[in-house]
């Protein structure tokens, strides 16, 4: 018996660990393996720790930093989903676990099922609530774009905007499918709601949100949880025009509007202008007429209440009568009023003996002295109150205190003037780093970066660019700018060279009809 145990190989516990480590990687290498995602963890690792489980087991899953940044959805509790990557073990504790290269769920059913979950989540916070939508402003200045900039979205939008009131539209360029679509949506939304009202980037008066048709995996990061957040807080009017007619994502709720088609987020959007001024019109027409019909109307009724009023003649005979009685009597009494006054004086005059009025002169006398010396009295008391008071303030007014005051003030002023000289160096920079940034920003959009790389800019006698060749006449004088000056020329005819072709007319609502420099 020990003779037959000592035949058997003997292993360290590292040694069987990864000799059971690689058995598995080699029978499990590739695998795809479909569960529910039960526990998730996501430590400052950047890696994902998960449980796949069914209703008999369980499988520990790890997805790695790398591999996390590529998902094209995120593990959330409760989702169906296929994890395909390989089978492996964990010496350091005696598991096998499986190690997630890529996620997906496990058919459409995983995803609506996920999808209704996050919207009753959703819903529950308030954020599809109606009190929540704003209005959308009748006539924006400004419109914000968040959608991909190349496609035919972006065309559609400019191009009915243009046809119906053409105006400024600011693109935020945006990944409209894949991993990092949510994200960057939800960006742009809070972006534009970062732009300050008079700032050098117009404040969007409305934005739209936009995407064509898809399936639910293409608009999924429209579903995302940050995207739905962003357009609920978003403090400018949001339209979501994401998919069909019968396509349908979270956005959509939480949106203030939403319209079926990019197409119909630009008509929501702007009204039409031929409409607005034909309205203006004809209401300026109905006050106009109506000003007519009142004026009409109150002159008729001042004739009508004028024939009614008696004669001036008629309405001034009983004053007239009156004031010619009053002026005959006028001079009777004053005839007797006189006669009467005189009496009085006379009366009067009786009174005032010379010796009555040697007593009222002296006794005004009297007062006026005794008024007199109460003010000097009153005088002489404030002037020694005055000259107390000054002297001493002369004990305080020493030449040591002055200095002293001095010295102080002399200290202030010199902070006071560093204090200055700083803050107007500080101010300085500020401002000279601010017009660095515009001088940059204008040359980023300035023509002359293209003219550097070879181009020319051609025009015509009015200085009006040169579209096409067929708009030039033959010795017609031309003026072509270059990256270092400006040479003119003259445009020769030549009957060798193949004749000017008219430009193709282009299918309605290809074309872009607006002022607005185009994307692309």
């Amino acid at each position: 018996m020990s003779e037959t145990q000592s035949n058997v190989a003997e292993f360290s516990v590292s040694e069987i660990s990864f000799s059971i480590k690689r058995t598995m990687e080699e029978a499990f290498g590739y695998v795809r393996v479909r569960g529910e995602l039960g526990r998730i963890s996501r430590p400052g690792s950047g890696h994902i720790y998960l449980d796949l489980k069914d209703d008999r087991s369980v499988l520990s899953g790890v997805i790695w930093r790398g591999s996390a940044s590529k998902l094209k959805i995120q593990p959330e509790q409760g989702l169906e989903v296929i994890a395909t990557g390989k089978i492996t073990t964990f010496p350091g504790q005696s598991k096998y676990q499986m190690v997630i290269d890529s996620l997906e769920p496990a058919g459409a059913g995983a995803l609506m099922a996920l999808l209704e979950e996050r919207k009753k989540k959703l819903a529950a916070e308030g954020l599809f609530a109606e009190e929540r939508k704003r209005p959308l402003p009748p006539l924006p200045r400004v419109i914000g774009v968040i959608t991909s900039p190349t496609g035919a979205v972006i065309r559609d939008i400019l191009h009915r905007i243009s046809d119906r009131f053409p105006l400024h539209v600011l693109v935020w360029p945006v990944r409209v499918q894949g991993e990092t679509s949510g994200a960057e949506v939800a960006n742009g939304i809070r972006g534009f709601n970062a732009l300050q009202p008079g700032g050098p980037i117009p404040r969007p008066d409305v934005l739209i949100v936009a995407r064509g048709g898809g399936s639910i995996e293409d608009l999924w990061g429209f579903n995302e949880e940050a995207v739905v957040r962003a357009a609920s807080d978003s403090q400018i009017p949001l339209i979501s025009a994401v998919g069909h007619e019968t396509d349908w994502t979270l956005i959509d709720l939480a949106a203030d509007l939403r319209a079926p088609t990019p197409t119909g987020a630009a008509e929501f959007a702007v009204p039409v202008k031929a409409e607005l001024m034909a309205m203006v019109d004809d209401r300026s027409r109905r006050l106009n007429s109506g000003l007519v019909r009142f004026v009409t109307t109150r002159r008729t009724e001042l004739r009508a209440a004028s024939a009614a009023l008696p004669a001036p003649q008629d309405l001034l005979a009983l004053p007239r009568q009156k004031f010619d009685t009053l002026a005959n009597s006028l001079e009777r009494a004053l005839i007797v009023s006189t006669r009467t006054h005189r009496t009085h004086y006379q009366n009067f005059a009786g009174r005032l003996s010379p010796l009555l009025l040697s007593r009222l002169t002296t006794k005004a006398r009297q007062d006026l002295i005794q008024a007199s010396e109460r003010k000097q009295r009153a005088l002489q008391v404030a002037v020694s109150q005055k000259r107390h008071s000054f002297e001493a303030l002369a004990v305080r007014l020493t030449p040591s205190r002055l200095a002293q005051q001095t010295t102080l003030g002399t200290e202030r002023l010199s902070g006071l003037g560093e204090r200055l000289n700083r803050a107007y160096l500080a101010r300085l920079s500020q401002e000279k780093a601010r017009l660095d940034g515009l001088q940059k920003l204008l040359k980023s959009l300035s023509y002359k970066d293209v003219l550097a790389r070879g181009y020319a800019v051609v025009r015509d006698d009015s200085g009006q660019p040169v579209r096409s060749a067929g708009a030039v006449a033959s010795g017609a004088a031309l003026s072509i700018e270059l990256a270092d000056g400006t040479v003119d020329a003259v445009a020769l005819s030549d009957s060798a060279g193949p004749k000017p072709t008219k430009a193709k007319k282009q299918p309605a609502g290809k074309g872009p009809a607006t002022s607005q420099g185009s994307l692309f």
